[in-house]
């Protein structure tokens, strides 16, 4: 089979271009009305927003503490415009810039203040959070299947939570529509069959996302499928709202006065949960080209459990796949198992029969990036 087209935003009323030209723009403004940055800060953001719109990719400054990787990242790129760069690289690093923007690597007050925290904060602290946290308490009473089922559920459907989707997209007033793709009972078979193993979690975003996916965490645990689990999360503020270790400390708080958020507190201080996190996480590239060092901390896990689009984009390659491409056909450069969680809200897709991508093509032309459709997409090689 032809190698599939990469995705880019060159082409108009492409979701890719859309992403660009309507939703940064929109961040941009959240950011700048969420904190009090001053003209200097106001004034680089503005150009970045110029830049990546209508002008040529320039490389980070030789202060920049990853300058020389990113140069080599961008080593065919710089000097060509944004919309001639890869959609996941250009996108990458225009969160990349954006951090350089606001200060967050410089000395000064700025520095190591995530430029999403407001809103980070904002959805953990909200209402929202307390039903959602009484709804998951009254699942103890289920029978097991459905417990672990509702939980795995609740973990793939937090990622409609995502911030950066619901302020420019308004998902809020969506409902969740099908599955498109239920691998769940090839990964609870799987997990049962590798009892007792480690389970590595690739997390994606913080606040409602993550707290569904930490009691999932407690649940692996708690019926001994997992022995360890290892949680990824970004190294640095990330896509508005994907997970650093200062948000899973911020959930693990949140959950402090419910009992599972007592036991994830011990497994954290005795390893049987342990937070990782690694610089290639903030890549602009699929996990094909992982590191060395990074695809030795999988190798020999039981699973991996990736959460979200941003994880789903990187692992099968953010390419124009034929929808009916097999989900194994793509994986297949990953050092374990993996179990794929997520939501879609971008192009690309894999996995899915024939009569199902007719029938959205047909009936909602915008299926693949409204946040409407999910898949639980499962591979047991190794």
């Amino acid at each position: 089979m032809p190698t599939a087209p990469v995705i880019r935003s060159d082409t108009p009323g492409s979701f890719a271009r859309g992403v660009f030209h309507e939703r940064h723009p929109k961040l941009v403004q959240q950011i700048l009305d969420a904190l009090p940055y001053g003209p200097v800060q106001r004034a680089a953001v503005e150009r970045l927003l110029a830049e990546s719109t209508a002008g040529v990719l320039e490389p980070l400054g030789e202060d920049a503490p990853d300058a020389a990787q990113w140069l080599e990242w961008g080593k065919d790129l710089w000097g060509r415009p944004w919309d001639e760069a890869p959609f996941l690289w250009a996108e990458s690093y225009f969160y990349r810039r954006l951090l350089d923007a606001v200060g967050y690597f410089r000395p000064g007050a700025w520095q190591g203040v995530d430029p999403f925290a407001p809103f980070k904060n904002a959805e953990l602290a909200g209402a929202a959070v307390d039903e959602e946290l009484a709804a998951l308490n009254e699942l103890d009473g289920l029978p097991e299947a459905r417990r672990a089922q509702a939980l795995l559920s609740s973990a793939l459907w937090g990622n409609r939570a995502d911030l950066s989707f619901r302020i420019t997209a308004e998902a809020d007033g969506q409902t969740v529509s099908d599955l498109l793709a239920d691998d769940s009972t090839t990964l609870w078979t799987q997990l049962e069959r590798a009892r007792g193993g480690r389970i590595c979690v690739v997390a994606d975003n913080a606040g409602r996302e993550l707290l569904p996916d930490l009691v999932l965490i407690d649940h692996l645990l708690t019926r001994g499928l997992a022995t360890q689990v290892l949680l990824y999360v970004k190294p640095q503020p990330y896509y508005v709202s994907d997970a650093t270790t200062a948000d899973v400390l911020a959930s693990l708080e949140r959950l402090r006065t419910e009992e599972v958020g007592s036991r994830l507190w011990r497994a954290m201080t005795d390893d049987t949960l342990v937070v990782r996190t690694h610089p290639f996480f903030c890549a602009p590239l699929p996990f094909h080209d992982m590191p060395a060092d990074l695809r030795t901390e999988f190798t020999g896990a039981a699973m991996t459990i990736l959460k979200g689009d941003l994880n789903y984009r990187r692992l099968v390659d953010d390419r124009l796949h034929p929808p009916t491409t097999p989900f194994a056909d793509t994986t297949g450069h990953f050092p374990t198992p993996t179990a794929a969680l997520r939501t879609l809200k971008s192009d690309v897709i894999v996995g899915l029969d024939a009569d199902t991508v007719t029938r959205l093509d047909t009936s909602e032309p915008t299926w693949r990036t409204n946040g409407r459709h999910a898949v639980i997409q499962v591979t047991t090689h190794q």
